[in-house]
C-alpha cells in the first residue's frame, strides 16, 4: 500500500465531490431537511455525497471498511476502516454559512494513517499521510509558535445536543474571554482542527464530537507538530468524545485551566 498515493487520489476525490456539495447549496429548500436527532440536521446532499465517497473510497483500498456519519450499517473493516464525514458544518449549508468541509481518514488497526479535510469554499485542501508534514495546497504547514494562552486565538465548538457539561463549558468560555485574544466557533469541528494546524487558531477544545468530526483533522494536527489530547491529557480523543488540539507550547497551561472547569480522569 502507498498511502501517498492513496492521499492524493482521496483530495481528488475530495475536490469532486466538494463541487457536487457546492453546486446543490443554491437548491437546498426547508423541505429537504431532516432531523436525526435534536438540532442535528441532515439533507440530502450529506446522503448523496456519503454514497459518492463511499462508492470510490472502497475502489481505491478495497479491503477497507467504513465508519462513517449518515449510515451505520456499513460494514467496518478488520484492519483498514474509513471514517468519513460527507459535510462537516451541515448547519452552516443550511443556512448558506460559506464554511463546511469533507473530513476523510483512514485508519490501520487503532492507528490514523492519513487524514484529509477539504474546505469547499476557499477550496483548500489539507492532508497528511503517516510520516509525512502537513499540507495545505500542496505547501507544507505547521502549528503557532505562540508560547501563552494569553496571546493566543482559540476555537471551540458549542454543545447542540449534550448539554450534561453546559455549566462546565460556558465557565471556562468566560475564563477563556478574558484569558485569549479571542474565542472562535466556526461550525465545523473539522476546519477548526486544521486552522490549528497551519496556525490560524492556537488551540481548539470541544466536548460531544464523533470519530468522523475530529479523526482526520487531529492527525493532521499532528502531522503539523502540534498535540491532540483528551481533556485528562491522553490520547484517546477519537472515540472519547472530546477533544483538545494545539500547537503544543500552551497544551498544558490550557489543561490546566480546563481541570478547574471540568471533572477529568
Amino acid at each position: 500500500m502507498d498511502i501517498e498515493i492513496i492521499t492524493k487520489q482521496v483530495v481528488n476525490l475530495a475536490k469532486r465531490v466538494g463541487i457536487f456539495i457546492k453546486n446543490e447549496n443554491v437548491r437546498i429548500k426547508e423541505k429537504d431537511v431532516e432531523f436525526k436527532g435534536v438540532h442535528n440536521l441532515v439533507t440530502y446532499v450529506d446522503k448523496t455525497a456519503e454514497t459518492m465517497l463511499i462508492e470510490e473510497l472502497g475502489k481505491i483500498v478495497p479491503e477497507a471498511g467504513f465508519i462513517a456519519e449518515e449510515d451505520d450499517s456499513l460494514e467496518k473493516g478488520k484492519r483498514f476502516n474509513w471514517i468519513v464525514d460527507p459535510l462537516d458544518g451541515t448547519t452552516n449549508y443550511i443556512h448558506t454559512v460559506p464554511l463546511y468541509s469533507i473530513s476523510i481518514a483512514l485508519t490501520d488497526g487503532l492507528e490514523t494513517i492519513m487524514g484529509i479535510v477539504y474546505e469547499i469554499n476557499f477550496q483548500e485542501d489539507f492532508y497528511a499521510w503517516k510520516g509525512s508534514p502537513a499540507f495545505l495546497n500542496g505547501k507544507t504547514i505547521r502549528v503557532s509558535k505562540t508560547k501563552d494562552l494569553d496571546n493566543s486565538l482559540v476555537a471551540t465548538g458549542f454543545p447542540y445536543y449534550d448539554y450534561s457539561r453546559l455549566d462546565e463549558y460556558l465557565n471556562l468560555f468566560k475564563d477563556l474571554m478574558q484569558s485569549s485574544q479571542g474565542i472562535r466557533r466556526l461550525g465545523s469541528a473539522a476546519v477548526d482542527l486544521v486552522y490549528t494546524a497551519c496556525g490560524r487558531f492556537d488551540l481548539f477544545y470541544e466536548y460531544g464530537l464523533n470519530p468522523w468530526d475530529v479523526a482526520a483533522g487531529a492527525f493532521i494536527v499532528q502531522q503539523a507538530a502540534g498535540k491532540v489530547t483528551n481533556f485528562g491529557g491522553d490520547d484517546k480523543f477519537v472515540f472519547g468524545k472530546e477533544i483538545v488540539a494545539s500547537n503544543r507550547l500552551i497544551h498544558n497551561e490550557f489543561l490546566d485551566k480546563l481541570k478547574i472547569y471540568f471533572k477529568t480522569g
